[in-house]
């Protein structure tokens, strides 16, 4: 198996997920080598995150601070176009409406490359089942195919002036076996960085730099990519 050749990214790049800070623990270092690469990277976050840490604060202002992070997040690795769809956190449901709202934007950005999480649960790593994770993974999916590209499903996208688009891949994080794989070595760093701008999320972990090493060499190990190399890697989806 070998990593991707950036030399000719995918643009624009759409990336949904369900929570802020998901991006940055998956794939922060293939945003940066897309943007890099002069790729064009959009964030879409389904929720705000508002039923995370900290306790102390409104939700309202849980969820205020939470954007703030993943938008410093973003900038760390070059992307400025971050939107939240305001999706309630802790309970989100693969429901038509999801599936519209997701299908909006991407009809609004166009992308060439859809990157989201895995609809099926992984029981070896429980807390990146998340419902939400999964539920954004399995809408991601459906609009994906067959929503964003037909004219006849969710039909007020048309009044509000957005035509159909056909997507011709999706990146998946997490979900076997992976088959796509983004060499993050040299860009490392920017990944921690990214994640650190989380500060209600990771200030009291210490062992950020250590997990996110051991989880990209692990990637590496694991599919027979070469020895010292940082990975992240991704199932691809052909769409077309």
């Amino acid at each position: 198996m070998d990593f991707v050749d950036l030399s000719t990214p995918p643009s624009p790049v759409l990336v949904i997920v369900a929570h802020p800070d998901d991006i940055d623990f998956g794939s922060a270092g293939t945003m940066t080598r897309l943007v890099a690469a002069g790729a064009e990277v959009v964030y879409a976050l389904v929720t705000s995150g508002e039923a995370g840490a900290p306790d102390e604060p409104t939700r309202a202002e849980v969820a205020a601070m939470r954007e703030r992070e993943q938008r410093a997040a973003g900038a760390a690795v070059g992307v400025s176009d971050v939107r939240f769809l305001g999706w309630p956190d802790g309970r989100v449901e693969a429901n038509l409406d999801l599936r519209r709202d997701i299908s909006r934007v991407i009809r609004q950005v166009k992308p060439q490359l859809v990157i989201t999480q895995s609809p099926e649960a992984r029981w070896d790593r429980i807390y990146s089942s998340h419902p939400d994770h999964l539920a954004v993974g399995r809408a991601v999916m459906a609009a994906v195919y067959p929503d964003a590209q037909n004219p006849h499903a969710h039909t007020e996208l048309l009044d509000e002036g957005l035509a159909p688009h056909s997507v011709p891949e999706v990146w998946v994080v997490g979900l076997e076996p992976l088959d796509t794989f983004i060499d993050i070595t040299d860009v490392f760093d920017t990944k921690v960085t990214a994640l650190r701008c989380h500060i209600s999320q990771t200030a009291d972990r210490f062992d950020i730099d250590h997990l996110l090493r051991e989880w990209a060499a692990g990637i590496a190990a694991a599919n027979g990519l070469p020895e010292g190399r940082l990975t992240e890697g991704f199932r691809r989806i052909d769409t077309r």
